[in-house]
């Protein structure tokens, strides 16, 4: 008996050591995996917002005309209809059009591609041509954001949020970068801490946040701003936010206009104040654009008041949707 307790002492110390080192060595590497990464800050909702920044004066300023030829093509098609309607073909000429312009160095064609790793591309076995890649989707973030892009730093965000795509979850990590990429002018990060900010009663901070996503022309935040508006019993400013709201891309604001303008109930609390009234031709022109934004959401209409201006102004005639909407840029292209 003693003989074996000779034996096994030394080599049960051993083993204990070996495994407290081991563990100290797990400890130490989960514990880097959850540093805050160099060149981020705490988030704190108790901290004043960050200054409002534009998301388009950190992109390049140069964009290369071919790789955004391609991306424009491919983002349009892919937009033209809901995604199960596609053939196999279609999709393969969409994913191959996209990766060629993001391998040329369009930043646009990067987040798109990034978004069909990370989702996949093809819903049905009969259309399927990519299956998702979060790994490869969070690499393409990584390189945006040691390029300096709001998008990338927000894209990382997402991924430390849900932990996917070989990131750690850690929210604290998530809201660093989600402050960083508000502070280069990120309209999605900006709503993002608009929200928290709102969600702990500092309703000063989130306006500030969702004011300047809204003067980026960010939909969602004309959308936002005009819920606010109109629970708080201000239904001109209200009803105006909701039409910048569609000018900006904002499918929910469209299509709230087009019930506000149909529905008895709306007429009473928002369109009677202003001495307006029912118009069912105006809801249905916001009908079609609710539809279209359903289906593309990169759709933007700088020229709504050309056919649907708010009233007491009459409706013009109806030229189709085609004439609201904002043209294609001249020149060479840019972000």
């Amino acid at each position: 008996m003693r003989l074996i307790l000779k034996v096994t002492w030394p080599l049960m110390l051993a083993t204990g050591i070996v495994f407290l080192a081991c563990s100290f060595s797990q400890w130490k590497g989960d514990k880097k995996m959850n540093e805050m990464p160099k060149g981020l800050v705490v988030f704190s909702v108790n901290d004043k917002p960050p200054l409002c920044a534009k998301w388009k004066d950190n992109m390049p300023k140069v964009r290369n005309e071919d790789a955004y030829r391609k991306y424009i093509a491919a983002r349009k098609l892919f937009r033209s209809k809901v995604e199960y309607q596609f053939s196999r073909e279609e999709l393969e000429w969409i994913f191959d059009n996209v990766k060629i312009a993001a391998d040329r160095g369009d930043w646009g064609a990067k987040a798109l591609l990034a978004k069909f790793l990370r989702e996949g591309l093809g819903p049905l076995s009969s259309n399927r041509v990519l299956e998702q890649h979060a790994e490869r989707a969070v690499k393409i973030s990584l390189e945006a954001m040691e390029a300096g892009q709001p998008w990338g730093f927000y894209d990382l965000g997402v991924a430390y949020e849900h932990g996917y795509g070989g990131i750690e979850y850690s929210p604290s990590i998530a809201w660093a970068y989600y402050l960083k990429a508000a502070k280069l002018g990120s309209p999605d990060a900006q709503m993002a801490l608009s929200q928290a900010y709102m969600d702990a009663g500092k309703r000063e901070f989130a306006l500030t946040m969702m004011e300047c996503a809204y003067r980026q022309g960010h939909g969602a935040a004309a959308y936002e701003l005009a819920l606010l508006n109109d629970v708080t019993g201000k239904p001109s400013e209200a009803l105006a936010l909701y039409h910048a709201g569609v000018k900006f891309g904002s499918q929910p604001s469209a299509s709230f206009l087009s019930i506000a303008f149909r529905s008895q109930r709306h007429e009473e609390e928002i369109l009677k104040p202003l001495g307006f009234a029912i118009d069912v031709e105006r809801a249905r022109r916001y009908d079609i654009i609710a539809d279209a934004l359903a289906i593309n959401p990169d759709l933007r209409f700088s020229r709504l008041d050309e056919v649907l201006p708010l009233p007491p102004k009459p409706l013009p005639e109806w030229r189709g949707i085609e004439a609201a909407m904002t043209p294609e840029p001249e020149g060479p292209p840019t972000y």
